[in-house]
């Protein structure tokens, strides 16, 4: 799709080279991230979803293309102002040592203070709001190096929760979690979707995940391309999983959820030596 037919919206990239010192991973990429989605990057070990996440976010400037956020590109913005209108939860985040849930949350309201305006009622609202809703109110005094995988996920999304932007992008927040605890921060991410019309874009391995929570699926491919993106339903095809991740499979209908469920194809194993055959018992 070209630049002059895309739709517009909030955050967009267009023509992206992206590269690390003078490893390129990605030329001529762009993407339309939907309003009020919840759109899900996914494919194989360093095609660039991570790059192409943190290149959205600001954090890494590419070697040509631009990245718009609001209209304007979003170099342009002062670094609080970029903090006002989206959030960021790296791949890995580390606590200052000692450092309690509530100290940690607060930190999000990093973009709202200055010289002029110091710590108010209004953060103060805010904080609370944001563990109240990731569940982690409770946890407020409690240092974050006590905390279980799942309990420090969730007072992370909080703290970007607490910057109050309506953009939030989540770089495989499940990683190394248990599978309980992945849930749990699915769930969680789905709802604020859900209720608050956060436009959520997250970096995720799990295809089967992927495509359950996913309003909008980006799929990339080897060498920093676009294989397909829209509604995993339309995406999500055994011929697509074949392409970009070389996996032979079958795609059935979520028996919870009805989105698309990968099943790879079982590998065809030799008889074992002198083991019956149905043919042959009868």
């Amino acid at each position: 799709m070209t630049a002059a037919n895309r739709p517009t919206s909030r955050l967009r990239a267009e023509d992206l080279t992206l590269a690390y010192d003078q490893r390129t991973v990605a030329t001529h990429l762009g993407v339309d991230i939907p309003d009020r989605s919840f759109t899900v990057i996914i494919g194989p070990n360093a095609c660039g979803k991570s790059t192409l996440l943190t290149t959205l976010a600001r954090m890494l400037k590419p070697k040509a293309g631009q990245v718009y956020l609001d209209g304007a590109a979003i170099a342009s913005y002062r670094s609080r102002e970029v903090a006002r209108r989206l959030g960021l939860l790296p791949q890995s985040s580390t606590a200052p040592g000692g450092i309690t849930v509530g100290d940690l949350v607060a930190r999000g309201r990093y973009p709202h203070q200055s010289l002029l305006k110091q710590w108010s009622a209004e953060d103060e609202d805010a904080v609370r709001e944001a563990m109240r809703q990731t569940g982690v109110l409770e946890l407020a005094e409690r240092p974050v190096d006590d905390l279980s995988g799942g309990q420090r996920q969730r007072v992370w999304l909080s703290m970007v929760l607490a910057q109050q932007t309506s953009i939030l992008l989540l770089d495989e927040p499940t990683t190394y979690l248990d599978i309980a605890h992945q849930v749990e921060v699915l769930d969680l991410c789905a709802d604020l979707h859900a209720r608050k019309g956060h436009t959520i874009v997250a970096v995720l391995h799990d295809l089967n995940q992927a495509c359950r929570y996913a309003t909008h699926l980006v799929v990339m491919k080897a060498g920093g391309t676009i294989a397909a993106e829209g509604d995993p339903a339309s995406v999500m095809t055994a011929e697509l999983v074949e392409d970009v991740f070389g996996l032979p499979c079958r795609i059935i209908d979520d028996p919870e959820t009805g989105t698309p469920l990968m099943v790879p194809a079982a590998p065809k194993r030799p008889a074992m030596a002198g083991s019956a055959s149905v043919t042959d018992a009868v």
